[in-house]
């Protein structure tokens, strides 16, 4: 297993870490097998989708931002709430199928590391198995 750093610089984003994960699949010498990416946060997630278009990402955090609004009346002291929420929507770990040394992804997926309570210091395990 290895984990990974990300900077975020914003409050909220979506980072491309797809080649970093790519990376990690190549170094690990499996052919075939499951390479699974967990994030250990209570206030971030991880995500696959369209990483061809820009705004495909803008518009995920804004749907994000109007399914959770900040003016809930949320109890948790902490104000980051909505993170919170935001993260269990969002989901903490992706799996994704290795053939032939490359992740199966579609043409236009990517993998995304979802910054909700940023900017802030962050980590990701990528775990390649064979299988």
């Amino acid at each position: 297993m290895k984990a990974i750093e990300i900077r975020t610089q914003s409050r909220e984003e979506l980072v491309d870490i797809t080649g970093r994960v790519k990376e990690e699949v190549s170094s690990s010498g499996i052919r075939n097998g499951v390479c699974t990416v967990f994030v250990p946060h209570t206030t971030a997630g991880v995500t696959i989708n369209e990483n061809a278009d820009p705004s495909v990402k803008e518009d995920i955090l804004m749907t994000l931002r109007k399914i959770v609004p900040d003016n809930l009346p949320f109890r948790h002291s902490e104000g980051n709430s909505p993170a919170h929420v935001k993260a269990c929507l969002v989901g903490s770990s992706v799996q994704v199928f290795i053939e032939e040394g490359g992740l199966k992804l579609g043409t236009w997926q990517g993998i995304f590391f979802c910054e909700f309570d940023g900017p802030r210091s962050r980590r990701a395990f990528i775990k390649v198995s064979s299988g």
